[in-house]
């Protein structure tokens, strides 16, 4: 008997049978199962790729699980997996597209008004503990600190939220921001932990300056905070910058180069 190649049935059309498949498998409610195959099938199929991104949503948003009950979680990652093309194959991105979609897809009056805060907040930390660069420690001189340049850790991320994201819980669930916005760093350090500090309007904007320029001299960075702050005693303000700033660069927040 003679060997025959098996060829596939030019009949198929396999993109269009793959489509059909991933439809179904994002959205069983608005979209028919195909038909030569077992339904029982699909629906291994289907709890297995829901399960997977609904475990990794709720290991990378622990507080936003926490705030929702089992439905209102269950039906946000239902509407995540049926609306969002995630563009990355990698299971690792799957937060940064779970805040994509929360800032471009998602349309629901009954969320609370904090969510795409609070996942930034909560993809923040993810991203800081996983980021490939090393912390680099900074030993200062305290007493020419004035003339040294100065730099941003790249693993040191300053953030500004309408809400207190991080005391935000169960029993702590604003529906107003408060007149006064939320400074913090969150940062990494030499143990690979990752940390956050709530910082004041005008450390933030000293961090800003920092970051703007390259490698910027410190006295040059406290002037300029202390000029916009419109203080009657702006070396009350440079004094109180050049303490602050020990106590980051003790922290690798920042280095000097």
């Amino acid at each position: 008997m003679k060997n025959r190649l098996l060829k596939a049935d030019p009949r198929v059309d396999f993109k269009s049978k793959q489509d059909e498949f991933a439809a179904y498998i994002r959205d069983p409610g608005n979209n028919p199962a195909p038909a030569d195959v077992k339904e029982q099938r699909m629906a291994m199929y289907r709890e297995l790729f829901f399960n997977n991104i609904e475990g990794f949503l709720s290991g990378n948003f622990p507080v936003i699980r926490k705030i929702l009950n089992d439905r209102q979680w269950l039906a946000l990652v239902q509407d995540f997996f049926a609306k969002h093309p995630c563009q990355s194959p990698h299971f690792s991105q799957i937060p940064e597209e779970f805040l994509d979609y929360l800032q471009n897809e998602r349309d629901s009056s009954d969320d609370f008004p904090f969510m795409l805060e609070l996942a930034h907040y909560e993809w923040v930390e993810m991203a800081l503990s996983i980021a490939k660069e090393e912390v680099v420690s900074c030993n200062p001189d305290v007493d020419n600190l004035l003339n040294r340049n100065i730099a941003l850790s790249p693993l040191a991320w300053p953030l500004a939220y309408q809400y207190p994201v991080q005391k935000l819980s169960p029993v702590f669930l604003p529906l107003e921001a408060p007149e006064q916005p939320t400074f913090l760093i969150v940062y990494r350090n030499s143990e690979d932990e990752v940390n956050f500090i709530e910082i004041t309007p005008i450390t933030y904007r000293l961090l800003e300056i920092i970051q703007e320029q390259e490698k910027p001299l410190v006295e040059d960075c406290l002037k300029q905070v202390a000029k916009e702050s419109s203080h009657p005693d702006p070396e009350l303000i440079i004094a109180g910058g050049l303490q602050i700033l020990k106590e980051l660069a003790g922290k690798t927040i920042i280095t000097l180069v």
